[in-house]
């Protein structure tokens, strides 16, 4: 049976590090719902972060029920009832456009919790800055719609906000943060340096527990940024609470040849479980796990790894004797494919693949596309046991649509 298998100590060890970091640099530091929301794998973070970032009303109910700290919450668009229900619990309200927050200003304003100060608002700003390679992961773009650029904002009447929130990097280091922080001193400095504006929301997409991140860099900047405008900093990775944390298990359900590929059927699916790998474009590294079937492999078992392969060539290392396959999902769509992999042998039906890396912005776009079976949910604890905390069954399926 398919399963993602979510290890306990490793989201620990990136909580520790985003605690760290945040510490050092002297700001907040929050876990956004949208790249991981296993909420009943949140003890393992709850202790190191300052709290979550939503991206609308019910991970904002999520993050208050599961979580239980503070909860800064945006969205490109709310409803009059998601104003309405969010100012009851939520911390920090940010809104994507003017037209947002002139709509629901009055209500948001003569709210107690505005009143009393334990409700503050922003707005997010475009830097128009493009640090990255994906534009579809772009909001920098021409013509995005996330976020308000500073011509927007000339003669605009600002009551009532203490807060801008950016949000530009995706899978990035800190010296693109340092760009952009150029570009929002150049289109926004002047707001910050008003008495009226608090915080600053650098949003995510940092990179802070890959190995090669550069930490020291981002603490400078976040030091430099609240000396320089006296505002509260925060920060709300998602994929870097996540990453390196948790493996997709598949299996071989068929092997064929066709045109001279050699084609593999696996239980799980790009589209339905890792779309990632469509959309991003992300290339997952894939091992064969030697046991026997119907074992749900942890995420440190012993593995043989993949060897990945490039266009019409091989790729520098590869053995001579690995077999390329190209691994296909069970859907009706022609593109379902994660990739060609070769392995050290001609894979069978019943083998068993691991697909790493699959916990952030993986579990939280899931669909049951083509009627596909979902995958299990398996938490590993730190001695090694695993828990299924959910198993998806037909009735999961048939009740989504009616």
């Amino acid at each position: 049976m398919a399963a993602y298998v979510i290890s306990l100590p490793a989201l620990e060890r990136n909580a520790r590090i985003l605690r760290e970091t945040a510490d050092a640099a002297g700001c907040r530091i929050v876990l956004a719902l949208k790249g991981f929301s296993c909420w009943k794998a949140f003890d393992a973070i709850r202790p190191h972060l300052d709290g979550c970032c939503a991206s609308g009303l019910w991970e904002g109910l999520l993050a208050r029920d599961h979580f239980g700290k503070h909860i800064v919450t945006y969205s490109p668009g709310y409803t009059e009832d998601d104003i309405r229900q969010l100012c009851e619990f939520t911390h920090h309200l940010d809104f994507n456009s003017l037209s947002q927050w002139f709509r629901f200003r009055e209500i948001v304003m003569a709210h107690p919790r505005f009143e009393s100060g334990e409700l503050l608002c922003g707005l997010r700003v475009n830097p128009q800055c493009s640090t990255g390679d994906t534009p579809l992961y772009d909001p920098c773009v021409a013509g995005s719609r996330l976020g308000i650029t500073a011509d927007q904002l000339e003669g605009a009447d600002l009551t009532g906000l203490s807060g801008l929130h950016f949000h530009t990097l995706c899978e990035q280091n800190s010296d693109d943060l340092e760009k952009t922080l150029v570009a929002v001193e150049e289109k926004f400095g002047h707001l910050l340096r008003s008495p009226q504006f608090t915080y600053l929301n650098m949003g995510g997409g940092h990179w802070i527990t890959k190995p090669f991140y550069d930490r020291e860099r981002l603490i400078h900047l976040v030091k430099e940024t609240r000396a320089k405008y006296d505002v509260e900093v925060w920060l709300e990775p998602g994929e870097a609470a996540a990453i390196h944390t948790g493996v997709l298990r598949s299996e071989v359900l068929d092997v064929f040849d066709s045109a001279g590929h050699k084609l593999v059927i696996l239980d799980i699916s790009a589209t339905a479980h890792m779309p990632d790998v469509l959309e991003m474009p992300y290339r997952p590294d894939v091992f064969l796990v030697e046991s026997s079937k119907g074992q749900v492999p942890s995420s440190n078992e012993e593995k043989q790894p993949a060897v990945t392969f490039e266009g019409e060539r091989y790729v520098p290392g590869m053995e001579k004797s690995a077999i390329l396959h190209r691994l296909g999902g069970p859907t009706c769509l022609a593109g379902d494919v994660t990739g060609d992999f070769a392995f050290p042998r001609a894979l069978v039906p019943g083998d068993v693949l691991v697909f790493d890396d699959m916990a952030h912005y993986t579990m939280v776009k899931t669909t049951t596309f083509n009627g596909v079976k979902h995958p299990d949910i398996v938490l590993q604890h730190e001695d090694g046991t695993l828990e299924t905390i959910r198993e998806f069954s037909y009735p999961d399926f048939r009740d989504r649509l009616a």
